[in-house]
C-alpha cells in the first residue's frame, strides 16, 4: 500500500510540477506573433492556434485553466503577443477583449479607390474586395442618396481602427455611419446627393478651407448660368471609374466621354468624385455670395479669383509665370 501511495504522490507531484511549469513560466514569442481567432472558434481549437505560434507551450494546460476560469468567456479578434507572457496572462488578455486594431487614416479628398488602398495597406484586405462594397453596398446610404450608385463621397475622412475580424462592409458602415453624425451636424438634410457632389469638386479643387466656401460659390454661379463647371477633378474621377487615369491630365483628356467630364457636360456630375470633409460640405451648403465664375492657382498655396474671362486669362498668365521663373 505505501509503494502505491508513494507512485501516486509521485504522479501527483509530476503532474502539479507540469501544471506550474506551463501555466505560470513565461514563454517568449521568437518576434512579433499575430493570432486570429475568429468568432465561433473552441477552446481547443483557440489552444490549438496558440501553441502552434509558439504563445503557450501546452494546449491541455490553457484549456485546463479556461475549464476553472470561464468568465468572461474568451473574445475572438486578432491578437499580438511581443512580450513574456504565461498562460494566465494570455487567457487574461482573451478574456479582455485586448484585440490588435489596424489604424486606418482617410484623409479629405479621398476617393473610394484611395480608401481601398488605404485598407489593404493597414492588413485588413485586398482593395479590391473594399471596391466590390463600396460600388454595391449603396443600401447603407439609399436612404439619403437613393440616387446613389456607390458608396462614394460617403466614407467620410477620418481616423478609423479596425480588426481583421471586421467585414469590409462593417469598414464601410462605420464610415458611412461617420458622414451621417457630420451631415446631422452641419444641417444637410436635403439635397444631399448634389451637396455632396458639390463638396466632393470644393475638395478636390483646394486644400485651403478658408477658400473653400469662394470655390463652392464659382461653382454656384456656374451652374446657376448653366456653365460647364470646367473642373479638371472630374476629369480625373472619370479616367479612374474606366482605368485608364494616367497619372497626369493633358489637352486631350478633356474630351473623355464620360457624364463625370464637366468639361462636356454642363452641370454636376452623376455623383461625388472623392469624399469631402467637414469645412467642404459647410462650404456647400453655404457658398459665398460673389460673382466670381473662374478661379486659378496662385503659385503659394491659394487661388485668384475672378469675374470676366479676360481677368481670369491674366490671372493664368500670372501663374504660369510664376511657375517658369521657379
Amino acid at each position: 500500500m505505501r509503494k502505491v501511495l508513494a507512485i501516486v504522490f509521485l504522479l501527483l507531484l509530476a503532474v502539479a510540477g507540469w501544471l506550474v511549469f506551463n501555466i505560470y513560466v513565461p514563454v517568449t514569442p521568437h518576434a512579433q506573433t499575430f493570432v486570429l481567432l475568429r468568432p465561433g472558434y473552441s477552446t481547443r481549437r483557440i489552444a490549438r492556434e496558440l501553441k502552434n505560434a509558439g504563445v503557450i507551450r501546452s494546449r491541455d494546460a490553457f484549456v485546463l485553466w479556461h475549464a476553472f476560469h470561464k468568465k468572461p468567456s474568451l473574445k475572438a479578434g486578432e491578437y499580438l503577443f511581443e512580450h513574456d507572457a504565461n498562460v494566465m496572462e494570455v487567457h487574461g488578455r482573451l478574456a479582455r477583449g485586448d484585440v490588435y486594431v489596424h489604424t486606418v487614416v482617410i484623409p479629405e479628398g479621398f476617393n473610394m479607390f484611395d480608401v481601398a488602398h488605404s485598407i489593404e495597406a493597414a492588413g485588413l484586405g485586398p482593395a479590391t474586395e473594399f471596391l466590390k462594397v463600396a460600388t454595391t453596398e449603396t443600401n447603407l446610404i439609399s436612404d439619403l442618396a437613393p440616387q446613389a450608385t456607390s458608396l462614394e463621397g460617403y466614407l467620410f475622412p477620418n481616423t478609423y481602427n479596425f480588426t481583421r475580424t471586421q467585414s469590409m462592409r462593417e469598414m464601410a458602415a462605420e464610415m458611412v455611419k461617420q458622414f451621417r453624425q457630420v451631415a446631422g451636424q452641419v444641417g444637410l438634410t436635403q439635397d444631399v446627393q448634389q451637396t455632396v457632389t458639390l463638396a466632393s469638386i470644393v475638395e478636390k479643387e483646394t486644400g485651403n478651407a478658408d477658400e473653400r466656401e469662394e470655390v463652392a460659390g464659382v461653382y454656384t454661379n456656374r451652374l446657376a448660368k448653366h456653365i460647364p463647371l470646367q473642373a479638371d477633378p472630374s476629369v480625373i474621377y472619370a479616367e479612374l471609374l474606366s482605368g485608364t487615369y494616367g497619372g497626369a491630365l493633358h489637352h486631350n483628356d478633356m474630351q473623355f466621354d464620360s457624364a463625370y467630364n464637366t468639361y462636356r457636360h454642363a452641370g454636376l456630375p452623376p455623383g461625388p468624385i472623392a469624399n469631402p470633409g467637414r469645412s467642404s460640405l459647410e462650404a456647400a451648403l453655404h457658398p459665398a455670395q460673389t460673382n466670381y465664375f473662374y478661379f486659378v492657382a496662385d503659385g503659394n498655396g491659394h487661388h485668384k479669383f475672378a469675374i470676366t474671362l479676360e481677368e481670369h486669362n491674366r490671372n493664368v498668365a500670372a501663374f504660369r509665370r510664376a511657375v517658369a521663373q521657379r
